[in-house]
């Protein structure tokens, strides 16, 4: 019986053990899980009650390979949720499904509203061409725009690095406005000086003309659009959470006999002369323990993997030690429902009359903040007391032991909160009920510094025949969660079927148009 240990309880690492077990070919399989969660940055935090999403994860893919394993794990609901009840509000309900209001083992359908907050104004994310955002704009700035973008269509610059990827998609006027100064806050690091790979995995075609072809088409109600993934206006969430999904796979890898270890750290994973992977070492409990195997898979962050193994030349070491990574910070913050000043302009009733936005984008350069979530438009069933209190994460870009990273937890909150205020959130900190801090390290592989070399380190590790590189860190790919949990389906089947090459699961999402032709209605990850 073959020996697999996976790296990581996250969506890859915990697809690739149920695929695996499932298969029934005998194999015995143990995961390793540093945490002792599920679903790595899709995890779910609960505190007080409330349940916290750790970056904002919306459900919603073009593959039906994803779509089917999903709703086998968390099928679709049948039934409104409580907010849709109350509020007489329609969603897409599925014949057949589960009721959210009987059962926890279920899959929501939810309105996808985000938006920009720009100088005090609330503008769609992506950019629309709704008259609220010409009115927003006003007019001087609208012809400033337009001719800016005009400029761009003739103009084309090198997509040699993300500033200019998106000058030339949206014109420069609305570049400065809206994405230059977020890019830098999510990354540390100008547009300038970022590989325009980032941007074209993550907006996939996404640009001016895109958004005017999207406009039209729900005017004219042209069928079987085409649809870009930021342009989704409804998505799959579990009823508790991204982190349900993956404690919901985790029980089902236990029930076919996988054994799965939290709390255990890898620190090294072994070779022998001949490039072969033979086992792994890990901390638990502060001992060192080593294990044998004859399959790897790892979803554990590609720098720390490299660092950690054997005999590595010296120039893909180099490599593998220089991938930078951004980390993330959130703080939970809950008020009484009255206390958010934000007014709900739009048509989309909410309980407490509340803005009905899943999360917002902060472009204004007098915070730090990037982003918030409200949390009880994700899902009603993650807020302990959802008709008098809402229950909001203040999300903060930022690099593991900066200023931010190291301050205490109450100090942070402190920050934080008075941010909410600088932005008319709140009017004072005062109204703040309760603060949770949570810290994400590795949240998003960078492409900048010695990445530009990746393809070196990527072409050596293909060379170690049975070591198998999956998800987002594993890879050092902006991955979204469907595309995480291809890697494993395709490394599963090279393992069932005893392909030796690994260019099938590197080439997962490096092309726009990705298991796009097996799909009429294009869906993605957000």
């Amino acid at each position: 019986m073959s020996k697999v240990l996976i790296i990581g309880a996250g969506p890859a690492g915990l697809t690739a053990a149920y695929e695996l077990l499932k298969s029934g070919k005998g194999y015995e399989v143990t995961v390793f899980e540093e945490t002792e969660s599920f679903g790595g940055i899709s995890k779910t935090v609960e505190y007080h009650g409330n349940r916290m999403d750790m970056g904002g994860h919306r459900f919603f893919s073009k593959i039906p390979e994803v779509n089917t394993w999903w709703d086998n794990m968390l099928p679709l609901q049948g039934s409104p949720t409580w907010d849709d009840i109350k509020l007489n509000r329609k969603m897409t309900l599925t014949k057949g499904g589960p009721d959210p209001e009987k059962t926890d083992r279920v899959m929501l359908k939810r309105h996808r509203v985000s938006r920009i907050l720009f100088s005090d104004k609330f503008y769609d994310y992506p950019i629309s061409l709704k008259p609220e955002t010409i009115k927003n704009f006003g007019f001087l700035m609208t012809m400033k725009v337009g001719f800016s973008y005009l400029a761009s269509v003739f103009h084309k610059r090198p997509e040699d690095n993300l500033e200019n990827l998106y000058i030339n998609s949206f014109g420069k006027k609305l570049y400065s406005m809206f994405f230059e100064y977020y890019t830098e806050n999510l990354w540390g690091r100008h547009p300038s000086e970022i590989d325009a790979s980032w941007g074209k995995q993550r907006t996939k075609g996404l640009s001016i003309f895109g958004i005017i072809a999207d406009y039209f088409g729900k005017l004219f109600k042209v069928k079987n659009r085409k649809v870009n993934t930021s342009l989704i206006e409804e998505f799959k969430y579990p009823k508790l959470g991204p982190g349900q999904l993956w404690d919901v796979t985790a029980d089902e890898v236990r029930k076919l006999g996988g054994t799965i270890l939290t709390g255990a750290r890898v620190i090294r994973v072994h070779k022998d002369e001949n490039e072969h992977m033979t086992g792994l070492t890990y901390i638990s409990e502060g001992v060192e323990k080593a294990v044998d195997g004859d399959i790897i898979i790892s979803s554990m962050p590609l720098k720390d993997l490299v660092c950690g193994m054997n005999n590595v030349p010296k120039e893909k070491l180099e490599i593998a030690a220089g991938l930078p990574y951004r980390d993330y910070m959130t703080l939970g913050v809950l008020i009484p429902s009255e206390a958010l000043k934000l007014v709900n302009k739009t048509d989309i009733p909410t309980i407490s009359n509340i803005v009905p936005d899943c999360w917002i984008y902060v472009q204004e350069r007098k915070v730090k903040m990037g982003r918030f979530q409200i949390y009880n438009n994700w899902s009603p069933y993650m807020i302990k007391d959802v008709e008098h209190t809402v229950w909001m994460g203040l999300e903060y870009f930022v690099q593991e032991g900066d200023e931010y990273w190291t301050m205490e937890d109450s100090g942070f909150s402190d920050f934080a909160v008075k941010e909410m205020v600088t932005l008319g959130l709140i009017d004072s900190p005062d109204v703040v009920i309760d603060t949770h801090v949570e810290r994400v390290t590795k949240a998003y592989p960078a492409y900048f510094d010695t990445y530009d070399r990746i393809d070196e380190l990527v072409d050596y590790l293909k060379g170690i025949d049975n070591l198998y590189c999956v998800g987002r860190n594993g890879q050092h790919r902006y991955n979204n969660i469907d595309h995480s949990m291809c890697t494993s389906f395709e490394t599963v089947r090279n393992i069932l079927s005893g392909v030796t090459t690994k260019d099938n699961i590197w080439s997962v999402n490096t092309e726009e148009e990705y298991h796009e032709e097996n799909s009429e209605n294009s869906e993605e990850l957000d």
